[in-house]
């Protein structure tokens, strides 16, 4: 087991100007489950590669249990590395390909019989030993390459985005078992993905990056109540955040052609005294509204919206809106018990004390206590 200590990580690729990592700092922890979340080129697998050593870090230093890391070498890390295409040996075996690493260190062979037969178990593969990769179907595949670095016995475990080549079923399914493994292993994981949804059913703490730099380290629920910016507010969560434009004077908040009174006590925490010319952005959660005659359903709070699209997921219906001052779709939660038609007009209203105020230059929350 291993903490990991990243004091000011940056990366700069030759002939680039701009960092692709600019600044990291964080105290991972023995024992965490950490994700790096974010979209495409944000710089979560190249943090990840840093650590790993498999990339040269261009200024900072990282430190494991401690010890600087900066010039040491991949393999004398004790980490194990699971890749997103899998990297299996088509010719070998099973069997051979989760014991690779091992027979290269030249562990005796009856431990790492030992060793490869408990990993099968633990990922439910036994059966398959014999086979070789072609033969296997993607999940399987991605449990091989989990079981050839659970074998080594490493400190910290790092994942390079490991599910997005499965299908949705697959992905659930892997992603529950590597839960399961982290459960049973309890060592250090860190885990990329762009997925906001796996980042949440993951992560004992989470790392929010865009364009190379950290937006926010935080738990999944913290991320999801009290993100610090309009980015983070709208990368986490599913259905995302709806952002509309509105004006705050005198604890009066006004979307569109309606005034809401805000509460003194919602005001408390809300730093409402940074806001320049009034102009504030609003953020309402998709699930945080009442359609007209649900439970919760306020008038004095209350919108109204044109069905421009309809999605019945079963348990739930999401329905995206044209409402007033909101440029594109305001997407809500309707009542999943009504068909819903293109052009039909909705009521629904807002609970002001779970709306997020965000500085409309800067994006930074207007949040101040926790």
């Amino acid at each position: 087991m291993a903490s990991i200590t990243l004091k000011h990580v940056s990366k700069t690729y030759p002939g680039n100007t701009k960092k692709s990592v600019d600044d990291f700092n964080m105290e991972i922890q023995d024992g965490e489950f950490i994700v790096f979340v974010g979209p495409s080129g944000c710089g979560k697998s190249t943090t990840l590669r840093m650590i790993a050593g498999l990339e040269d870090i261009t200024d900072g230093e990282l430190y494991i249990d401690g010890k600087y890391m900066n010039d040491v070498e991949p393999k004398d890390r004790n980490i194990a590395m699971v890749f997103q295409n899998y990297a299996l040996y088509p010719y070998l075996s099973v069997y051979d390909n989760i014991a690779f690493g091992l027979k290269l260190r030249k562990v005796p062979k009856a431990e790492i019989d030992k060793k490869v037969h408990e990993a099968a178990k633990i990922l439910g593969i036994e059966e398959y030993l014999k086979r070789k990769p072609k033969a296997l179907s993607g999940g399987q595949r991605q449990r091989v390459a989990v079981g050839r670095a659970i074998v080594r016995d490493a400190n910290i475990y790092l994942f390079d985005e490991p599910l997005s080549n499965l299908d949705a079923k697959l992905r659930t399914q892997m992603r529950v078992e590597i839960i399961r493994l982290y459960e049973k292993l309890k060592t250090t994981f860190v885990y990329v993905t762009h997925d906001q949804v796996e980042a949440m059913t993951m992560g004992t703490r989470i790392v929010v990056m865009k364009d190379g730099i950290v937006q926010q380290i935080d738990t999944p629920t913290n991320l999801y109540d009290y993100p610090v910016n309009k980015f983070v507010a709208g990368f986490i969560g599913t259905p995302q955040m709806n952002f509309i434009d509105a004006k705050y004077i005198d604890s009066q908040l006004t979307i569109g052609s309606k005034t809401i009174d805000l509460t003194k006590e919602f005001l408390a925490n809300q730093d409402v005294e940074s806001l320049g010319g009034g102009n504030v952005c609003v953020g309402i959660r998709p699930r945080s509204v009442k359609v007209m005659d649900q439970e919760g359903y306020d008038e004095k709070y209350a919108f109204e919206g044109t069905v421009n699209v309809s999605e019945q997921l079963g348990d739930e219906v999401l329905l995206y809106l044209t409402v007033e001052g909101k440029d594109g779709d305001f997407t809500i939660a309707g009542n999943p018990k009504k068909q819903y038609k293109i052009g039909d007009k909705v009521k629904f209203s807002i609970n002001p004390n779970e709306i997020h105020l965000f500085n409309h230059v800067t994006e930074k929350t207007l949040y101040i206590s926790k």
